[in-house]
């Protein structure tokens, strides 16, 4: 072997013995700390991330049974509506739909929906009312002496087609509301599901590590 030679492989050698030596330091400074350590850590926030949207899902439900009994008492709708859509678009779990044959949008105002329709029908009824009375004054003025069969009675049917109230519709879609829920919140729920990700990486990173060292260190 040259002498170019020797030095080429004794260097090699020297390198591989810095390498061991940096590796072994490595394995010496991070064999107390169990992969497994990370792996619990990571699984008690995914528990916790667990409760707390399982008790986001609970609030929900709580408030969004809070707008059904307002609504139904014809309280303040508005203020329990918009408590309910605050707090599903700041926490995660919070959908609205309970499954595939859920009501469709899930906030639906339905006794104040009925309750329009109903003084939209009453307005209706009044004023319906209220012309045929002027009719009848109208056309008594104008036909003093007609009696049953007389020019009267056309009169008060012209003057109450001529006068026809129209009940207008009450559009159901803007008493309908789906309020869509975050896919990750800075709330409990979703600061330990961040955690948990963390320390699960940790984990895995730990664990090929300490795989890696072994095997380098046995060669």
């Amino acid at each position: 072997m040259t002498v170019s030679g020797q030095a080429s492989y004794q260097g090699i050698i020297i390198s591989n013995m810095l390498d061991k030596k940096y590796l072994h330091h490595l394995w010496v400074k991070t064999r107390n700390l169990n992969a497994f350590y990370f792996l619990v850590v990571s699984l008690v926030f995914g528990v916790i991330s667990i409760l707390a949207m399982r008790q986001n899902n609970l609030k929900m439900i709580d408030l969004r049974q809070k707008v059904a009994v307002v609504d139904q008492q014809n309280g303040d709708v508005e203020t329990a509506l918009r408590n309910l859509r605050e707090f599903v678009y700041g926490h995660m779990n919070t959908n609205l739909n309970s499954g595939g044959n859920s009501i469709k949008p899930p906030i639906q105002l339905k006794y104040r929906y009925e309750r329009l329709v109903q003084a939209e029908k009453d307005r209706v009824g009044a004023e319906t009312t209220k012309v045929y009375t002027e009719a009848q004054k109208s056309c008594e003025a104008q036909f003093p002496q007609s009696f049953s069969g007389g020019p009267r009675v056309p009169c008060i049917q012209d003057y109450v087609t001529s006068h026809t109230v129209t009940e207008r519709t009450i559009d159901s879609s803007l008493y309908k509301f789906d309020f869509v829920s975050p896919a990750w919140s800075p709330d409990i729920a979703g600061w330990c599901l961040v955690l948990s990700g963390i320390f699960l990486f940790l984990f895995v990173f730990k664990y090929v590590l300490d795989r890696w060292l072994k095997s380098e260190l046995n060669t």
